[in-house]
């Protein structure tokens, strides 16, 4: 493709932007793809390269599955669009997307991507009060490496970006209580691969608990060397072997989320 006339440079990106436009769109096209979505009132986000501390994060109104590597938007921490005039004036950006993913990206560099959900496995276990439990395989990964954050009203005021960044500590995933669930990852894939068995492990519980039976939770030990071993094991590689397989999953929605 010649240069002049690359998706990158017409949009009037840089390559390397381009391609985190390109993996951001098609994580908002999963998680249609998972039915994650609540119509347009989630958001995920990815920090672009460079000082600036810019991020992408999407254009309020736009529909998962229908989300296009030209939909997203370029802001910086204090939620000012800072990409060429292109009409941009009339993209509007969730207020209380900005607060929570500001925040998370503020003060966690090492999470290039966030992604929070409303789904009704997540909000269900945000109101139980023990939280996830470690009794699926998925629940365990986040044993020990799960935090909490109390329900202060829609993320709307900028001083709750202080105490959520503080619950959240060093972990990358988190219950937002009476709300849902925030994940972050190093990369794309990896925030993907996070959300997914984080969902997994809330859908598993509020099915064994609907159940109406005694359930068994595994020994703290068991549950422990699980979680160590899900930390052991997951690396870039393996990161990407399973966003490899997940993007197939997509290839062939309309519009192209490339576009």
């Amino acid at each position: 493709m010649n240069i002049a006339t690359s998706p990158a440079s017409i949009a009037g990106v840089s390559a390397a932007e381009w391609q985190i436009r390109c993996d951001l769109a098609a994580l908002y096209r999963l998680v249609a793809h998972h039915r994650w979505t609540d119509f347009i009132y989630t958001h995920l986000s990815a920090r672009l390269p460079g000082p600036e501390h810019h991020f992408l994060i999407n254009k309020y109104g736009v529909n998962f599955h229908e989300m296009r590597a030209s939909d997203l938007v370029k802001i910086d921490v204090d939620g000012n669009i800072v990409e060429q005039d292109r009409g941009l004036s009339s993209r509007d950006v969730n207020a209380a997307g900005f607060c929570i993913h500001s925040a998370v990206h503020m003060a966690r560099p090492d999470l290039m991507c966030v992604v929070h959900t409303h789904t009704a496995a997540g909000i269900a276990v945000s109101a139980q009060k023990d939280g996830l439990l470690p009794l699926s395989q998925h629940a365990c990964k986040f044993y020990g490496r799960l935090a909490y954050h109390g329900y202060e009203g829609i993320a709307l005021d900028l001083d709750e970006r202080e105490r959520l960044v503080k619950d959240l500590g060093l972990h990358k995933a988190m219950i937002l209580r009476n709300h849902g669930l925030l994940v972050g990852g190093t990369s794309i894939p990896e925030a993907f691969l996070n959300i997914y068995m984080l969902e997994r492990a809330c859908a598993a519980q509020v099915d064994a608990l609907s159940g109406g039976r005694e359930i068994i939770l595994p020994p703290p030990e068991v549950c422990q060397h699980t979680s160590d071993q899900f930390a052991r094991h997951e690396h870039d590689e393996h990161y990407a072997m399973v966003w490899n397989a997940a993007l197939r999953l997509i290839e062939d929605g309309k519009p192209d989320y490339r576009g």
